[in-house]
């Protein structure tokens, strides 16, 4: 295995990518995306290439999401990295999303975040035994980005509200009754599938009959026993409304799901629940847009830096968040996250003219 953060070659018919940092988790870096852009722009000219496949290396990961360290140690520097990175990131999910060939997600061990955005937006997305899939933003004093505005609210019910606010973690069977994924196949029969994959025609429908003959039926995904109770709760039209709502059953699942609330950055709570409910009604590209906005305003505040500090840098687990709760956020606070950025808009027009 070479040392390079991302390979790219081309087997047969398709041209593979892999994201090459097991040991973080393949954590997605600037680099990997200033290297995957061009790639994916020369292969949706190439005809020799009818399709894209994307893996990651190791036993464990997808991949975990950004490496929200890096982001969080140049972002306080105000430093241009955070910027950069979040502008060519989101770039790379507008083009995985308009990519006119079957792009095919392998998603195996843990994807989250900036992973969630290299495989949820590609016309195919397969999930294994070994997936766990999580949009934890709020965690950290952020926001489900990467295209949340979009697929977030276009999942059945109030499930899109559930995940963004919570961070739950979903299993494989879970993706693919959610429609993440399209199939479940066994990891163990991964390498064979890579493998007829490489004779796709460049369909869809070739790559779905394709990956049906290692592909095992769903019949139990947990998330179904959870459908009631998420749309007793999370179908209330304030992230307070949730958390009363919540208050008052006294059932174990609700009080877990409140336990779990109280843990994350009010402010972001409020931020993804807007950014949610106006993704339903905006295209791909605009979503994007939102969160470009949303980004940078992130990048200023305190409770990005104050979240990745206290769980991923010291991990003490107790990270103060201004403000510290519901009531304290202010709707010109939210509103603030959305305001246009004056002359400093995601460019996306030529992606946009290529497709």
């Amino acid at each position: 295995m070479s040392d390079a953060e991302i390979e790219f070659n081309v087997v047969g018919n398709v041209g593979r990518i892999l994201l090459n940092r097991p040991k973080a988790l393949n954590a997605l870096t600037l680099n990997m995306c200033q290297l995957l852009l061009p790639r994916l722009r020369a292969w949706k000219n190439d005809s020799a290439v009818k399709a894209v496949v994307v893996a990651g290396a190791g036993e464990k990961a997808f991949c975990a999401g950004g490496d929200v360290v890096r982001l969080y140690e140049d972002g306080k520097a105000r430093k241009p990295y955070p910027r950069e990175f979040w502008s060519t990131e989101y770039r790379c999910n507008v083009l995985i999303k308009r990519f006119p060939k079957p792009y095919v997600a392998l998603i195996d061990g843990i994807v989250m975040g900036g992973g969630v955005g290299l495989s949820v937006h590609g016309g195919y997305r397969v999930a294994t035994d070994k997936t766990t899939f999580a949009m934890p933003e709020t965690g950290i004093g952020l926001f489900p980005d990467v295209g949340g505005s979009y697929f977030l609210p276009r999942l059945p019910g109030s499930t899109g509200v559930f995940l963004g606010l919570t961070g739950k973690r979903l299993k494989g069977p879970d993706c693919v009754a959610l429609g993440l994924a399209q199939a479940y196949v066994p990891h163990d029969r991964l390498a064979a599938l890579e493998e007829a994959l490489t004779k796709t025609d460049g369909t869809l429908e070739n790559v779905a009959t394709i990956t049906k003959a290692f592909a095992e039926p769903v019949t139990h995904a947990p998330i179904e026993a959870e459908r009631a109770d998420i749309e007793k709760h999370f179908s209330h039209g304030s992230v307070e409304a949730i958390l009363d709502s919540l208050a008052s059953d006294s059932g174990e699942w609700a009080q877990a799901q409140l336990t779990a609330l109280k843990t994350k950055s009010p402010l972001s709570m409020k931020t993804t629940f807007k950014q949610i409910k106006l993704g339903g009604t905006l295209s791909f590209e605009d979503c994007m847009r939102m969160e470009w906005r949303m980004a940078n305003r992130a990048a200023l505040d305190n409770d990005f830096y104050e979240g990745v500090r206290a769980l991923l840098v010291d991990k003490d687990n107790k990270p103060q968040w201004k403000p510290a709760t519901l009531a304290e956020v202010t709707d010109a606070q939210v509103d603030a996250y959305f305001a246009p950025l004056p002359g400093d808009e995601l460019e996306l027009n030529d992606i946009i003219a290529e497709t």
